[in-house]
């Protein structure tokens, strides 16, 4: 009897040995793991100081008055995501970078067999851009064209000092001239003064009327030539049509913007740099955030503005002659889709559509419109936010600064090079960088619908919606289709007329396609027998349902 309580006894306490033992391993586990995954006393995702693969040191320094989010040194990528506080949710982020296919579209721009070169010059045609530097640049390919329907020696254009922005800037500091000069010379003979001697003759100055075709040009402003050897076009901006011209038209004026009308060097060099250091954080997305006090005022968009704030808006539009409409709803133009997306709406697009927070994000902009106040939520959400002023030292600025034309050419080399480009607006410069990265091989770029998306946004601040993963499906499948993919350039909004018809079409160089991108032979009889597949499969499904019914 004795015997059997001392054997269950022993059991017992074996038993409790065991036990013990094996809490004793589990512990010893879970510490090595934990060693492993965090192995110093450092947080996880913390960083080592920033170095850029540069010539020249980064000094970090104010530039004027920018705002802090301009000035802070932002980490580079993170080990792991960040956790964000507007993301509890994971998404598959194997196709965030992913270009949309191409299917085989290349350039195509070299002139017909029946392209001549320029004949003798009936007179010399003069040029007054207007506008902000994508503006001229569009200005400028089209007048190259408008010189070769009218027969004129081009005199290099001038740049437009009295806008809003007040560039000094001659046309030799933004692009290189005689690159321009020399790569079109086959098409139009260009000069970079007017002859002494007709410095003081009388000009006949005419402003073209916007979107002509060519028989507006060959009969109306070539007719100027019988009264005087010199034309002004008193403005350049949309003054050519930007559909049904002859095919070597319009391949002039893609050879004019995308192999003639470089940058200057210093302005090449620069953005050149900037693309690197970007580059220095792996695949990049350049947000080109309209969001500056000279948009909002011309807009007349104040959503999430202060009183003070609109006002202040309110009396630069009244106060600037050349903008015609000074009576402005900020809502209906916002829900219309007119207005650019502010800040913390782009935080919230960025998020739906997946992107983590450690997404390294170019701001291609000026001076964003409130500064710190209104880049709050963007920031929050996603910490690098890079700009020329963080890429760059004051020192390597210095040339730039007080030019906002070369500013902006800067952004627009490292927009054009991003690996993702998303404007906050469809402005000059998204036209500009979406048709240059179409023309480059359909880079992708992400067109937010700014109509539909401001309506999702609206009902997460009513509480009708929340963001998460069936606000990010709704957000994703919204812009499926807005990924700068090939396609055929748009035309005429139906029901309009008119100088309204003629506006609605989609601008030229923001699609070059037909026009100067053509498709492979292989893919396009491919593309056609698939075509016919498709067909061929449909009628059958459709015979079957037919002989169901019988």
């Amino acid at each position: 009897m004795l015997k059997r309580r001392q054997r269950a006894l022993l059991l017992v306490v074996l038993r409790k040995l065991l036990t013990c033992a094996i809490c004793a391993i589990a512990l010893v586990a879970l510490f090595s793991v934990h060693g492993h995954v965090f192995p110093s006393s450092k947080l996880p995702g913390a960083s080592e100081p920033l170095k850029f693969p540069s010539q020249h040191e980064i000094k970090y320094q104010r530039v004027g008055a920018e705002q802090s989010w301009k000035q802070e040194l932002v980490p580079p990528h993170f080990s792991k995501p960040p956790v964000s506080p507007h993301k509890k949710w994971s998404l598959d982020t194997s196709k965030l970078w992913k270009p949309p296919p191409n299917r085989d579209f290349f350039p195509c721009i070299d002139p017909s067999p029946n392209h001549t070169a320029p004949a003798e010059s009936q007179g010399y045609l003069l040029v007054h851009t207007n506008g902000g530097l994508n503006q001229m640049r569009a200005g400028i390919c089209d007048m190259v064209a408008v010189a070769r329907i009218i027969n004129a020696t081009l005199v290099i254009p001038e740049l437009d000092k009295r806008s809003f922005w007040q560039d000094s800037s001659n046309f030799s500091d933004v692009f290189d001239e005689d690159h321009f000069i020399n790569t079109l010379a086959n098409d139009v003979k260009i000069i970079k003064k007017l002859p002494e001697e007709l410095a003081t003759a009388t000009k006949g100055t005419r402003q073209f009327k916007s979107w002509s075709g060519l028989e507006y040009y060959l009969n109306e402003i070539a007719g100027m030539w019988e009264d005087y050897e010199v034309i002004r076009a008193a403005k350049s901006d949309s003054r050519l049509a930007n559909n049904h011209l002859p095919p070597d038209i319009q391949k002039l004026r893609c050879r004019a913007c995308y192999q003639a009308l470089h940058f200057a060097p210093h302005i090449e060099a620069m953005g050149k740099l900037l693309v690197e250091r970007m580059r220095s954080h792996g695949p990049y997305i350049a947000l080109h955030l309209r969001y500056e006090k000279d948009m909002l005022a011309f807009s007349g968009c104040t959503h999430g503005l202060s009183p003070a704030e609109a006002d202040e808006l309110r009396i630069i539009r009244e106060n600037t002659e050349y903008w015609k409409v000074k009576e402005i709803n900020s809502t209906e133009q916002r829900h219309k889709g007119y207005c650019p997306l502010t800040p913390k709406e782009v935080g919230i697009l960025l998020t739906a559509l997946g992107y983590p927070s450690n997404t390294p994000i170019y701001i291609a902009a000026g001076e964003i419109y409130g500064g710190d106040s209104h880049m709050a939520d963007l920031q929050s959400r996603f910490p690098m936010l890079m700009s020329k002023e963080k890429l760059a030292s004051v020192e390597e600025l210095e040339p730039f600064l007080s030019h906002a034309s070369q500013m902006a050419a800067l952004d627009y080399i490292v927009s054009v090079e991003s690996d993702v480009f998303i404007p906050s607006y469809s402005g000059n410069m998204a036209r500009a960088v979406e048709g240059h990265r179409r023309f480059l091989g359909h880079r992708k770029t992400i067109s937010p619908d700014r109509k539909a998306f401001v309506r999702l946004v609206d009902k997460i601040e009513q509480g009708i919606l929340r963001e998460g993963r069936k606000f990010s499906n709704r957000i994703i499948e919204l812009h499926r289709r807005r990924q700068g993919s090939p396609r055929k350039r748009k035309g005429p909004i139906k029901g309009t007329k008119g100088t309204d018809r003629l506006r609605s079409e989609e601008a030229f160089y923001e699609n070059p396609l037909p026009d100067c991108l053509c498709q492979s032979q292989r893919t396009s009889v491919s593309t056609d027998a698939s075509r016919q597949i498709i067909q061929h499969i449909g009628q059958s499904s459709a015979d079957k349902t037919a002989l169901r019914k019988q």
